[in-house]
Formats: structure tokens, C-alpha cells, sequence
């Protein structure tokens, strides 16, 4: 795992349940699992790279406390319209239909089976931050 890469950690109540669910529904594969039973697992799709946790005291998915996360996970895939079909056929709930932003990303949004957000998304074209609104932080 390269030392720059930011790796998410994604909270699930069964997170062998989460595994399968993310492979059939996102394409992720585990690269590993921990525990006994099993509390723990990384898993990867292209360059993406996340660790499931099961719930503890300290935590809880978004399905157990009663509405969507704090945060929302953006993965970027080579061909977001076939991984848009891929999880619409597996019965994933889309947010948001696959669309072209502002900001020149063509991305859809979907919940997972236990309430977390992801934005899939692949760069359709150049947009300055200008062009949508954002300003540009100056140096310091």
C-alpha cells in the first residue's frame, strides 16, 4: 500500500455480508480479512482501496443510526456507465442517475446495504473551477 494513498475506513454490521455485497454490486475484491469471527477486511477496485470495520460501541453505520453518513466516497472507474448498469442490475439503490456535473466528472451516486453514500465517477472534460463557481485558494 504506497504511504500517500488516503484508505477510508467504512464501518458495517456484518462485514462478510458487506464483502459479498460490495463485490456483486461494485466489483470490489477482498484482498484480505481479519478476526475471528471475522471484524475486519480491505478490499480494492482499480487503484481504490478501503478497510471495512464491523460496528463497535464506538461506531456505527449509517443504517444504525437512522440516516446517510457524514461522508460520501468517491471511486473513479474506467467505464462508470458499465459500473452504473452493473449496480442498478444488482438491485443497488440509486441516488443519483448517472449525469455529467459542472465540474466535467460523469459520476452517479448509490447506497450500499448499509446506508453509506458512493459517488462512482470517471473525468468526461476540463473545467476550469472558475467556469462552476469555486475560487481558486491562494498560495500561502
Amino acid at each position: 500500500m504506497p504511504t500517500d494513498t488516503v484508505l477510508p475506513h467504512v464501518v458495517y454490521r456484518d462485514v462478510p455480508r458487506a464483502v459479498a455485497w460490495l463485490s456483486a454490486h461494485f466489483g470490489f475484491t477482498e484482498r484480505y480479512r481479519y478476526g475471528g469471527p471475522v471484524s475486519g477486511a480491505q478490499m480494492v477496485l482499480g487503484n481504490a482501496c478501503i478497510m471495512l470495520h464491523e460496528e463497535r460501541r464506538d461506531s456505527a453505520s449509517p443504517s444504525e443510526i437512522g440516516g446517510r453518513g457524514t461522508q460520501s466516497l468517491t471511486v473513479f472507474v474506467e467505464d462508470v456507465e458499465a459500473h452504473y448498469e452493473r449496480a442498478k442490475a444488482a438491485g443497488a439503490v440509486i441516488v443519483e442517475e448517472l449525469h455529467e456535473t459542472c465540474y466535467g466528472e460523469l459520476q452517479y451516486g448509490v447506497e450500499d446495504l448499509d446506508g453509506h453514500h458512493w459517488l462512482f465517477s470517471r473525468h468526461a472534460h476540463d473545467v476550469s473551477p472558475e467556469e462552476w463557481g469555486a475560487t481558486i485558494a491562494e498560495p500561502k
